[in-house]
């Protein structure tokens, strides 16, 4: 009796430690039902038990580190200090590589209705800077009894963006990691990225901080990883990319896969059925299971 009773709590102890394992990401905090990066986004994914907190980071002229998905004011969510959306026309004049901070806070990213997720709760906000989220994600998990969180940054560098919408990747990420450094949340983090030069700079600087590979075409796994140059963390692949030979290759290699972005409770269950390690949403109140 006592063997069986031991033999259980084993169980129990180990479906535990793999539940606390798979990673829950709030996708820009929590996009589908709030302003994208924005400090009230990264609350809403903690309330709904995200465990990891999803954010994209870009560079002002005066190099500080600032939430954004682009290097300058999308018109999806954009008003101009004046109020004025800004149109897709004319969102690449507002170039936030040239713009001080004090300018960049000047833009409202929260009220404009986003057509394509109509149900975000509206309110006015900026685009905050990395250390200034950190530090009241931090504050607000301690007051709310929360775990601490996990922060999965992307820096947002491409090719023929450097010098133009953000610095050369090496700068950009050393701005990053200074910051990430600077908050004593490192062992908490994880660098993710398009940009292989982004992800070998950190890797070849700092080779205890975790790296992901985001991936947004279909192309050959081992490939990918071999232009890398080395085994990251995670493999982050856009999710209709994702079947059970790919989950397989990566753990065969290694190397846990989260896919992005599964927005419906159903592809959820799907990829959970094929073994990922981790889901990136939009909608983190689908990691609680539809009944």
């Amino acid at each position: 009796m006592r063997k069986s009773i031991l033999v259980l709590a084993v169980i129990l102890i180990s479906l535990q430690g793999q539940a606390q394992q798979f990673e829950k990401q709030g996708h820009r905090g929590a996009r589908g039902l709030a302003p994208e990066n924005t400090i009230p986004s990264m609350y809403r994914a903690l309330d709904l038990g995200a465990t990891t907190l999803g954010m994209n980071v870009v560079i002002s002229k005066d190099r500080q580190v600032v939430l954004s998905h682009e290097p300058y004011f999308n018109h999806e969510i954009s008003l101009n200090p004046s109020g004025k959306a800004i149109s897709l026309k004319e969102e690449k004049n507002y170039n936030m590589f040239e713009m001080t901070y004090e300018e960049i806070k000047k833009f409202d990213v929260g009220t404009k209705i986003h057509s394509r997720f109509p149900g975000q709760q509206k309110y006015i906000a900026h685009k905050p800077l990395l250390a200034d989220v950190i530090d009241s994600v931090e504050r607000y998990a301690k007051r709310h009894q929360l775990s601490k969180p996990m922060y999965a940054i992307e820096i947002k560098t491409i090719r023929n963006g450097d010098q133009v919408f953000h610095p050369e990747p090496a700068e950009f990420s050393q701005l990053v990691l200074e910051v990430i450094n600077a908050k004593k949340i490192a062992k908490r983090t994880t660098i993710q990225s398009f940009d292989v030069r982004a992800l070998q700079y950190v890797h070849a600087h700092y080779p205890k901080l975790k790296t992901a590979l985001m991936i947004d075409e279909k192309e050959d796994f081992e490939n990918n990883i071999k232009q890398l140059g080395y085994t990251p963390a995670v493999y982050s692949p856009y999710s209709v990319l994702v079947g059970k030979g790919l989950v397989d290759r990566c753990h065969a290699a290694g190397i846990k896969i989260i896919p992005w972005t599964v927005n419906s409770r159903k592809d959820m269950d799907y990829m959970i059925g094929l073994g990922v390690d981790g889901i990136i949403t939009d909608y983190p109140n689908l990691f609680v299971p539809q009944k």
